[in-house]
Protein backbone atom coordinates (compact mmCIF):
# COMPACT_ATOMS: atom_id res chain seq x y z
CA UNK A 1 0.00 0.00 0.00
CA UNK A 2 1.20 3.18 -0.91
CA UNK A 3 1.86 5.90 2.12
CA UNK A 4 -0.10 9.09 0.28
CA UNK A 5 1.17 12.48 0.69
CA UNK A 6 -2.33 12.65 3.26
CA UNK A 7 -1.40 10.02 5.62
CA UNK A 8 2.17 11.84 6.16
CA UNK A 9 0.28 14.66 6.85
CA UNK A 10 -2.11 12.68 9.66
CA UNK A 11 1.22 10.91 10.59
CA UNK A 12 2.68 14.15 11.29
CA UNK A 13 -0.02 16.26 13.36
CA UNK A 14 -0.86 13.64 15.67
CA UNK A 15 2.55 12.19 16.46
CA UNK A 16 5.40 14.24 15.67
CA UNK A 17 3.77 17.41 16.54
CA UNK A 18 1.53 15.85 19.62
CA UNK A 19 3.03 17.23 22.66
CA UNK A 20 1.92 14.23 24.73
CA UNK A 21 3.30 11.89 22.41
CA UNK A 22 6.58 13.30 22.48
CA UNK A 23 6.58 13.38 26.60
CA UNK A 24 5.87 9.46 26.26
CA UNK A 25 8.26 9.05 23.94
CA UNK A 26 11.67 11.10 26.23
CA UNK A 27 9.87 9.07 28.97
CA UNK A 28 10.07 5.87 27.19
CA UNK A 29 13.76 6.90 26.59
CA UNK A 30 14.79 7.68 30.09
CA UNK A 31 13.33 4.52 31.41
CA UNK A 32 15.59 2.26 28.74
CA UNK A 33 18.52 4.00 29.77
CA UNK A 34 18.07 3.48 33.35
CA UNK A 35 17.07 -0.17 32.86
CA UNK A 36 20.21 -0.55 30.91
CA UNK A 37 22.44 0.89 33.29
CA UNK A 38 20.50 -1.46 36.39
CA UNK A 39 21.85 -4.38 34.67
CA UNK A 40 25.67 -3.26 34.12
CA UNK A 41 25.66 -1.75 37.22
CA UNK A 42 28.61 -4.11 38.84
CA UNK A 43 30.92 -1.74 36.28
CA UNK A 44 30.41 1.12 38.46
CA UNK A 45 31.38 -0.51 41.57
CA UNK A 46 35.09 1.45 41.24
CA UNK A 47 33.73 4.57 40.99
CA UNK A 48 31.15 4.15 43.71
CA UNK A 49 34.20 3.16 46.16
CA UNK A 50 36.28 5.83 44.77
CA UNK A 51 33.60 8.62 45.67
CA UNK A 52 32.69 7.22 48.98
CA UNK A 53 36.66 7.07 49.47
CA UNK A 54 37.10 10.97 48.39
CA UNK A 55 33.26 12.63 49.10
CA UNK A 56 33.91 13.14 52.95
CA UNK A 57 37.99 15.50 52.70
CA UNK A 58 36.17 16.71 49.12
CA UNK A 59 32.99 17.99 51.03
CA UNK A 60 35.11 19.46 53.36
CA UNK A 61 37.67 20.53 51.45
CA UNK A 62 34.60 22.45 49.41
CA UNK A 63 32.90 24.01 52.48
CA UNK A 64 36.47 25.59 53.87
CA UNK A 65 37.21 26.55 50.03
CA UNK A 66 33.76 28.53 49.58
CA UNK A 67 34.53 30.28 52.83
CA UNK A 68 38.43 31.35 52.11
CA UNK A 69 38.44 31.72 48.59
CA UNK A 70 37.10 35.38 49.07
CA UNK A 71 39.48 36.51 51.20
CA UNK A 72 42.24 34.92 48.93
CA UNK A 73 40.99 37.26 46.14
CA UNK A 74 41.10 39.87 48.22
CA UNK A 75 44.45 39.80 49.30
CA UNK A 76 45.58 38.96 45.94
CA UNK A 77 43.77 42.02 44.23
CA UNK A 78 45.81 43.99 46.66
CA UNK A 79 49.11 42.81 44.95
CA UNK A 80 49.67 39.76 47.52
CA UNK A 81 50.68 36.76 45.59
CA UNK A 82 48.13 34.15 45.88
CA UNK A 83 50.57 31.39 47.02
CA UNK A 84 51.58 34.02 49.93
CA UNK A 85 47.80 34.68 50.63
CA UNK A 86 47.13 31.10 51.31
CA UNK A 87 49.97 30.68 53.64
CA UNK A 88 48.69 33.41 55.50
CA UNK A 89 45.32 32.19 55.86
CA UNK A 90 46.47 28.86 57.20
CA UNK A 91 49.10 29.93 59.44
CA UNK A 92 45.74 32.64 61.12
CA UNK A 93 43.64 28.98 60.69
CA UNK A 94 46.14 27.36 62.81
CA UNK A 95 46.69 30.28 65.76
CA UNK A 96 42.54 30.22 65.86
CA UNK A 97 42.96 25.92 66.25
CA UNK A 98 45.79 26.57 69.10
CA UNK A 99 43.03 29.30 70.88
CA UNK A 100 40.59 27.42 70.62
CA UNK A 101 41.81 24.11 72.03
CA UNK A 102 43.97 26.02 74.96
CA UNK A 103 40.55 28.46 75.88
CA UNK A 104 37.60 26.63 74.69
CA UNK A 105 38.06 23.05 74.81
CA UNK A 106 38.46 22.81 77.95
CA UNK A 107 35.38 24.61 79.17
CA UNK A 108 33.40 22.35 76.74
CA UNK A 109 35.44 19.19 78.25
CA UNK A 110 34.50 20.01 81.95
CA UNK A 111 31.19 20.75 81.26
CA UNK A 112 30.78 17.45 79.09
CA UNK A 113 31.76 15.79 81.86
CA UNK A 114 29.91 17.39 84.90
CA UNK A 115 26.64 16.89 82.32
CA UNK A 116 28.04 12.90 82.08
CA UNK A 117 28.55 12.60 85.59
CA UNK A 118 24.78 14.16 86.81
CA UNK A 119 23.34 11.99 84.02
CA UNK A 120 22.33 9.80 86.96
CA UNK A 121 20.80 12.30 89.19
CA UNK A 122 18.72 13.36 85.93
CA UNK A 123 17.65 10.29 85.24
CA UNK A 124 16.35 9.99 88.57
CA UNK A 125 14.76 12.82 89.32
CA UNK A 126 13.19 12.49 86.00
CA UNK A 127 11.58 9.40 87.11
CA UNK A 128 10.54 10.72 89.81
CA UNK A 129 8.37 13.22 88.23
CA UNK A 130 7.41 10.51 85.91
CA UNK A 131 6.38 8.59 88.84
CA UNK A 132 4.49 11.42 90.50
CA UNK A 133 2.69 12.02 87.06
CA UNK A 134 2.04 8.26 87.05
CA UNK A 135 0.18 8.62 90.54
CA UNK A 136 -1.72 11.51 89.20
CA UNK A 137 -6.04 11.29 88.89
CA UNK A 138 -6.04 12.36 85.84
CA UNK A 139 -3.05 10.29 84.00
CA UNK A 140 -5.35 6.98 86.26
CA UNK A 141 -8.59 8.16 84.29
CA UNK A 142 -6.96 8.71 81.12
CA UNK A 143 -5.10 5.35 81.56
CA UNK A 144 -8.13 3.90 82.04
CA UNK A 145 -9.99 5.45 79.08
CA UNK A 146 -7.38 4.16 76.29
CA UNK A 147 -6.43 1.27 78.50
CA UNK A 148 -2.45 1.43 78.71
CA UNK A 149 -0.77 -0.64 81.25
CA UNK A 150 2.59 1.67 82.10
CA UNK A 151 4.42 -1.33 83.46
CA UNK A 152 3.73 -3.44 80.22
CA UNK A 153 5.09 -0.21 78.53
CA UNK A 154 7.93 0.16 80.82
CA UNK A 155 8.85 -3.73 79.68
CA UNK A 156 8.60 -2.99 76.15
CA UNK A 157 10.98 0.12 77.00
CA UNK A 158 13.24 -2.00 78.79
CA UNK A 159 13.73 -4.74 75.75
CA UNK A 160 14.07 -2.32 73.04
CA UNK A 161 16.80 -0.45 75.63
CA UNK A 162 18.44 -3.90 75.96
CA UNK A 163 18.46 -4.79 72.17
CA UNK A 164 19.49 -1.39 71.04
CA UNK A 165 22.80 -1.67 73.45
CA UNK A 166 23.38 -5.05 71.99
CA UNK A 167 23.24 -3.99 68.55
CA UNK A 168 25.63 -1.23 69.92
CA UNK A 169 27.78 -3.34 70.95
CA UNK A 170 27.94 -5.06 67.49
CA UNK A 171 28.23 -1.61 65.55
CA UNK A 172 31.16 -1.33 67.50
CA UNK A 173 33.80 -2.47 64.94
CA UNK A 174 32.05 -0.48 62.25
CA UNK A 175 32.24 2.37 64.16
CA UNK A 176 35.68 2.47 64.72
CA UNK A 177 35.88 1.99 60.89
CA UNK A 178 34.08 5.12 60.43
CA UNK A 179 36.02 7.03 63.05
CA UNK A 180 39.66 5.96 60.91
CA UNK A 181 38.30 7.15 57.68
CA UNK A 182 37.56 10.31 58.94
CA UNK A 183 40.50 10.96 60.59
CA UNK A 184 42.27 10.07 57.59
CA UNK A 185 39.56 12.13 55.10
CA UNK A 186 40.51 15.27 57.49
CA UNK A 187 44.21 15.08 58.01
CA UNK A 188 44.02 15.42 53.89
CA UNK A 189 42.08 18.58 53.84
CA UNK A 190 44.35 20.93 54.28
CA UNK A 191 46.42 19.39 51.15
CA UNK A 192 43.05 19.44 48.54
CA UNK A 193 42.26 22.93 50.33
CA UNK A 194 45.67 24.48 49.37
CA UNK A 195 45.49 23.35 45.77
CA UNK A 196 41.77 24.52 45.67
CA UNK A 197 42.57 28.24 46.89
CA UNK A 198 45.66 28.06 44.42
CA UNK A 199 44.23 26.53 41.16
CA UNK A 200 40.52 26.17 41.99
CA UNK A 201 39.77 29.37 40.06
CA UNK A 202 41.06 28.08 36.80
CA UNK A 203 38.55 24.66 37.23
CA UNK A 204 35.92 26.55 34.96
CA UNK A 205 38.00 27.50 32.23
CA UNK A 206 39.27 24.07 32.09
CA UNK A 207 36.37 22.37 31.89
CA UNK A 208 35.23 24.68 29.22
CA UNK A 209 37.78 24.33 26.70
CA UNK A 210 36.74 20.47 26.56
CA UNK A 211 33.36 21.55 25.65
CA UNK A 212 32.30 22.46 22.14
CA UNK A 213 32.35 25.89 21.23
CA UNK A 214 28.25 26.19 20.75
CA UNK A 215 28.16 24.52 24.10
CA UNK A 216 29.98 26.73 26.28
CA UNK A 217 28.72 30.21 26.58
CA UNK A 218 25.26 27.98 28.39
CA UNK A 219 27.75 25.56 30.12
CA UNK A 220 29.76 28.53 31.32
CA UNK A 221 26.32 30.55 32.98
CA UNK A 222 25.29 27.26 34.56
CA UNK A 223 28.55 26.48 36.31
CA UNK A 224 27.99 30.53 36.94
CA UNK A 225 24.82 30.41 38.75
CA UNK A 226 25.58 26.78 40.45
CA UNK A 227 28.61 28.61 42.35
CA UNK A 228 26.58 31.18 43.34
CA UNK A 229 23.87 29.14 44.66
CA UNK A 230 26.69 27.26 46.65
CA UNK A 231 28.90 29.57 47.48
CA UNK A 232 26.02 32.38 49.02
CA UNK A 233 24.13 28.77 50.97
CA UNK A 234 27.29 27.55 52.59
CA UNK A 235 28.74 30.67 53.56
CA UNK A 236 25.31 32.50 54.88
CA UNK A 237 24.60 29.08 56.73
CA UNK A 238 27.54 29.11 58.75
CA UNK A 239 27.42 32.30 59.48
CA UNK A 240 23.73 32.15 60.40
CA UNK A 241 24.52 29.09 62.44
CA UNK A 242 27.82 30.76 64.55
CA UNK A 243 25.18 33.69 65.26
CA UNK A 244 22.82 31.44 66.53
CA UNK A 245 25.42 29.48 69.01
CA UNK A 246 26.54 33.34 70.07
CA UNK A 247 22.94 34.23 71.30
CA UNK A 248 21.83 31.63 72.85
CA UNK A 249 25.51 31.55 75.12
CA UNK A 250 24.41 34.88 75.86
CA UNK A 251 20.63 34.20 76.08
CA UNK A 252 21.77 31.18 78.92
CA UNK A 253 24.45 32.75 80.41
CA UNK A 254 21.87 35.32 81.46
CA UNK A 255 19.16 32.76 82.92
CA UNK A 256 21.66 31.30 84.50
CA UNK A 257 21.54 27.40 82.45
CA UNK A 258 23.82 24.73 83.22
CA UNK A 259 26.55 23.47 80.55
CA UNK A 260 25.27 26.84 78.42
CA UNK A 261 28.61 27.11 76.39
CA UNK A 262 28.41 23.16 75.54
CA UNK A 263 24.48 23.49 74.52
CA UNK A 264 25.08 26.41 72.62
CA UNK A 265 27.74 24.92 70.87
CA UNK A 266 25.49 22.07 70.11
CA UNK A 267 22.69 24.25 68.69
CA UNK A 268 25.20 26.13 66.78
CA UNK A 269 26.16 23.17 65.10
CA UNK A 270 23.21 21.16 64.62
CA UNK A 271 21.49 24.81 63.09
CA UNK A 272 23.54 24.14 59.60
CA UNK A 273 20.88 21.91 58.80
CA UNK A 274 17.77 24.75 58.11
CA UNK A 275 14.12 24.10 59.86
CA UNK A 276 15.25 20.23 61.25
CA UNK A 277 18.90 21.46 63.15
CA UNK A 278 16.85 23.99 65.34
CA UNK A 279 14.22 21.43 66.72
CA UNK A 280 17.10 18.70 67.24
CA UNK A 281 19.63 20.94 68.91
CA UNK A 282 16.47 22.40 71.53
CA UNK A 283 16.47 18.88 73.15
CA UNK A 284 18.82 18.97 75.56
CA UNK A 285 18.86 22.21 76.12
CA UNK A 286 14.74 21.44 77.06
CA UNK A 287 15.89 18.20 79.40
CA UNK A 288 18.56 20.29 81.20
CA UNK A 289 16.07 23.04 81.93
CA UNK A 290 13.80 20.30 83.26
CA UNK A 291 15.56 18.71 85.68
CA UNK A 292 16.68 22.41 86.96
CA UNK A 293 13.41 23.52 87.66
CA UNK A 294 9.97 24.51 85.54
CA UNK A 295 11.10 27.98 86.31
CA UNK A 296 14.12 27.30 84.04
CA UNK A 297 12.15 25.57 81.61
CA UNK A 298 10.23 28.54 81.24
CA UNK A 299 13.53 30.78 80.68
CA UNK A 300 14.86 28.78 78.32
CA UNK A 301 11.99 28.72 75.93
CA UNK A 302 11.77 32.06 76.20
CA UNK A 303 15.56 32.99 74.98
CA UNK A 304 14.75 29.91 72.33
CA UNK A 305 11.91 32.20 70.97
CA UNK A 306 13.58 35.31 71.41
CA UNK A 307 16.39 33.61 69.34
CA UNK A 308 14.96 32.19 66.65
CA UNK A 309 12.75 35.25 66.13
CA UNK A 310 16.12 37.21 65.70
CA UNK A 311 17.34 34.57 63.37
CA UNK A 312 14.26 34.39 61.52
CA UNK A 313 13.43 38.16 61.35
CA UNK A 314 17.03 39.95 60.95
CA UNK A 315 19.81 37.57 60.73
CA UNK A 316 18.33 34.99 57.95
CA UNK A 317 17.02 37.85 54.94
CA UNK A 318 19.98 40.23 55.94
CA UNK A 319 22.82 36.95 55.47
CA UNK A 320 21.12 34.73 53.58
CA UNK A 321 18.59 36.62 51.29
CA UNK A 322 16.62 35.34 48.95
CA UNK A 323 19.32 33.19 46.92
CA UNK A 324 17.90 29.75 46.76
CA UNK A 325 14.41 30.51 46.38
CA UNK A 326 12.78 27.63 47.50
CA UNK A 327 9.94 27.13 49.69
CA UNK A 328 10.70 26.02 53.10
CA UNK A 329 7.89 22.71 52.68
CA UNK A 330 10.28 21.74 50.00
CA UNK A 331 13.73 22.14 52.18
CA UNK A 332 11.86 20.15 54.40
CA UNK A 333 10.85 17.26 52.14
CA UNK A 334 14.18 17.53 50.47
CA UNK A 335 15.94 17.16 54.00
CA UNK A 336 13.93 14.38 55.40
CA UNK A 337 14.11 12.16 51.62
CA UNK A 338 18.09 13.19 51.46
CA UNK A 339 18.13 11.95 54.87
CA UNK A 340 16.79 8.12 54.25
CA UNK A 341 18.99 7.67 51.09
CA UNK A 342 22.55 8.89 52.22
CA UNK A 343 22.39 9.36 56.25
CA UNK A 344 24.05 12.05 57.82
CA UNK A 345 25.88 13.53 54.58
CA UNK A 346 22.91 13.38 52.90
CA UNK A 347 20.75 16.00 55.50
CA UNK A 348 24.17 18.56 55.09
CA UNK A 349 24.39 18.47 51.61
CA UNK A 350 20.52 18.22 50.74
CA UNK A 351 19.58 21.75 50.14
CA UNK A 352 23.23 22.81 48.46
CA UNK A 353 22.74 19.70 46.21
CA UNK A 354 18.89 20.78 45.43
CA UNK A 355 19.90 24.31 44.68
CA UNK A 356 22.62 22.53 42.27
CA UNK A 357 20.20 20.36 40.40
CA UNK A 358 17.54 23.05 40.40
CA UNK A 359 19.56 25.05 37.91
CA UNK A 360 20.81 21.98 35.77
CA UNK A 361 17.14 20.80 35.53
CA UNK A 362 15.97 24.93 34.92
CA UNK A 363 18.55 25.25 32.32
CA UNK A 364 17.42 21.62 30.57
CA UNK A 365 14.14 22.55 30.16
CA UNK A 366 14.62 26.17 28.85
CA UNK A 367 17.04 24.14 26.40
CA UNK A 368 14.55 21.83 25.59
CA UNK A 369 11.81 24.44 25.25
CA UNK A 370 14.44 26.04 22.60
CA UNK A 371 14.96 23.14 20.49
CA UNK A 372 11.75 21.24 20.50
CA UNK A 373 9.06 24.24 19.83
CA UNK A 374 6.69 22.63 21.65
CA UNK A 375 5.88 25.37 23.90
CA UNK A 376 5.70 28.06 21.09
CA UNK A 377 2.03 28.26 21.22
CA UNK A 378 2.64 29.87 24.96
CA UNK A 379 4.39 32.22 24.25
CA UNK A 380 1.83 33.87 21.50
CA UNK A 381 -0.63 33.61 24.52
Amino acid sequence: MEITPAWKERFKKFFLNNKFVIFLLVLLLIGLNILVLTKISYIFTPVIVLLKTIILPVILSGVLYYLLNPLVDVLERNKVKRVYSIIVLFLLIIGIIAIVITSVIPVIRDQIQGLIQNVPAYTEQVKQQFERLIGSNFVNQFQNTIQIDPSELASKASEKLSGFINNAWTGVGSFLGVITETVLAIATVPFILFYLLKDGHKLPHWILKMLPPMLRKETDRIMTEMNHQVSSYIRGQIIVSFCIGVLLYIGYLIIGLDYSLTLAVIASFTSVVPYLGPAIAITPALIVALVTSPVMLLKMVIVWTVVQLIEGKFISPQIMGKSLRVHPITIIFVILTAGNLFGVVGIVLAVPGYAVLKVIVTHLFSFFQKRSHLYEADKLK
